[in-house]
C-alpha cells in the first residue's frame, strides 16, 4: 500500500480525496491506512493498532448527522411527501414503508460520513486556529509539535 498522500509533499488534491474517502468509508487509520478507525459502530478508537496514531485530534462532533440529514433524509422526506400525495395510502402504509426507509437511510451512513470526517481532519491537519498551544498544554507533548506530528 502506498502511503497517505499527506506524508507526500507533492501529493495532488485528487489523490488526498481519493484517499480520504478509501479511509473514510472502510473505516480505516488515514495515516497507514491498514489499522482501523472505529472500535465500535460510531466510537473512534483511541490509538490505530497497526501504527499507533493517536486519535485525540478528531472532533468531528455533529458533522455526520448533519451531513446524513441533509444529503439523505431531505431528499427521502419529499420522496415520502410524494407518495402520500401521489397515492394516499393509509397511515399505517408509512408505519411499515416510509420509517424504516428514513431510519435505515439516515443511520448507515453515520459511519462512512464519520470517518470521512476524522480522515479529512488529519489529511488536512484541521484544528482551530490559534489553539496548537492549548492543546499541547493539555496533552504534554512539545509546544512546537501538534496531534499530527506523532
Amino acid at each position: 500500500m502506498s502511503p497517505p498522500p499527506a506524508a507526500t509533499p507533492a501529493a495532488s488534491d485528487g489523490d488526498k480525496f481519493r484517499w480520504i474517502l478509501r479511509c473514510g468509508w472502510k473505516g480505516l487509520c488515514p495515516r497507514c491506512g491498514e489499522g482501523r478507525m472505529f472500535a465500535s459502530w460510531l466510537k473512534v478508537t483511541d490509538r490505530c493498532d497497526a501504527c499507533g496514531l493517536d486519535y485525540r485530534f478528531a472532533a468531528p462532533d455533529d458533522g455526520p448527522a448533519f451531513f446524513s440529514l441533509c444529503i439523505v433524509a431531505f431528499p427521502l422526506a419529499f420522496f415520502i411527501v410524494w407518495i402520500q400525495v401521489a397515492f394516499d395510502p393509509a397511515w399505517w402504509v408509512h408505519l411499515f414503508t416510509s420509517v424504516p426507509v428514513m431510519l435505515i437511510g439516515t443511520l448507515l451512513p453515520l459511519r462512512p460520513i464519520k470517518g470521512w470526517l476524522v480522515a479529512s481532519q488529519y489529511v488536512n491537519r484541521a484544528q482551530e486556529h490559534g489553539t496548537g498551544a492549548l492543546w499541547s498544554q493539555l496533552h504534554g507533548t512539545e509546544p512546537g509539535r501538534s496531534d499530527f506530528d506523532q
